[in-house]
């Protein structure tokens, strides 16, 4: 049983070197950290040797070597895999294991995972990123988990995040993170359709962005100032948050509401036309490109 005696961590397991698995791996081994890294794709584990990690063969062998494992993973099903398939983690987990998913799934993924390594007596926290890549240092964690295992990773995850926040039990922290992309996006959304708009009634986008980015209005965000700024210049390869990867991340919290016994509106809308975006070929694009169906939409009615 992992207790307030074993907070001290020296040595930590990664596993998935993806985009986000590569900023908290620069990170922790910028502090100082010790990293054991598992990922199966050739490109991930040469990042991960020539940042000075260690290369594990399984996630088996991360769980043998660190007592602390991060996962950064695409999907519940790679989760799992991870967990219990062929030299998964639970063939080494002990009490003393705590382990971390920074992956947005639902909250559900995050309660079976939590379940299936309780077996062993090992503790899960689920830690969904508020942040975008480039933001890597000033992420927020909202974690789900028992205060004990939060405590114990938190210096660890403060070396690529600003804070962890404790919001509940295991899947409240994926909870909240579904709630925020389901509110990005609704923003995504209207602040495309808003460009789309002002280019079909004869406002000049680029004026449109740099009046309204520039003003104090209401409206103004972050995230309109992103956006907004890519469709002006039409910058949609290099992607910050892919088309793809937002209907996912927006089933995932429609979903959650559904279970719940409820049903979002705008927000279910909007993954209509997310959704039409990707069928169009625009899912590995960035998330602004769901202009290109706002502009299509709007010439269909002026013909």
């Amino acid at each position: 049983m992992l207790s307030s005696a074993d907070l001290r961590v020296n040595k930590v397991g990664l596993i998935g070197v993806g985009t986000m698995g590569k900023c908290m791996l620069e990170r922790l081994i910028e502090n100082g950290f010790e990293v054991v890294a598992f990922d199966p794709f050739p490109a991930a584990q040469e990042f991960a040797k020539e940042k000075g990690a260690v290369l594990a063969s399984s996630p088996a062998e991360v769980a043998s070597e660190a007592k602390l494992i991060l996962m950064s993973l695409p999907a519940a099903k790679h989760i799992f895999e991870v967990i219990s398939g062929e030299k998964g983690l639970i063939d080494a987990l002990t009490a003393e294991h705590v382990i971390v998913d920074t992956s947005t799934v639902s909250p559900l993924t995050s309660q079976n995972g939590a379940e299936i390594v309780a077996a062993k007596g090992a503790s899960y926290v689920d830690t969904s990123i508020l942040g975008r890549p480039s933001a890597v240092g000033n992420w927020l964690l909202p974690a789900g988990g028992s205060e004990i295992a939060i405590e114990f990773a938190t210096p660890v995850l403060l070396t690529f995040a600003k804070k962890v926040v404790r919001v509940g039990d295991v899947g409240a922290g994926n909870a909240l993170k579904l709630l925020n992309q389901l509110m990005f996006s609704v923003i995504n959304g209207v602040s495309a359709e808003v460009m789309a708009l002002a280019k079909a009634i004869g406002v000049d986008k680029k004026a449109f962005y740099d009046v309204v980015a520039n003003s104090d209005a209401a409206t103004v965000s972050g995230l309109f100032k992103e956006t907004a700024r890519r469709i002006v210049l039409e910058e949609y390869d290099n992607p910050t948050f892919t088309i793809e990867l937002l209907c996912k991340d927006a089933d995932l919290g429609i979903q959650m509401a559904k279970d719940a016994g409820v049903t979002p509106l705008i927000a279910g809308f909007v993954q209509m036309f997310n959704e039409n975006a990707k069928g169009k070929g625009l899912g590995k694009q960035d998330t602004s490109s769901i202009a290109k169906v706002f502009e299509e939409h709007f010439k269909k009615l002026e013909q």
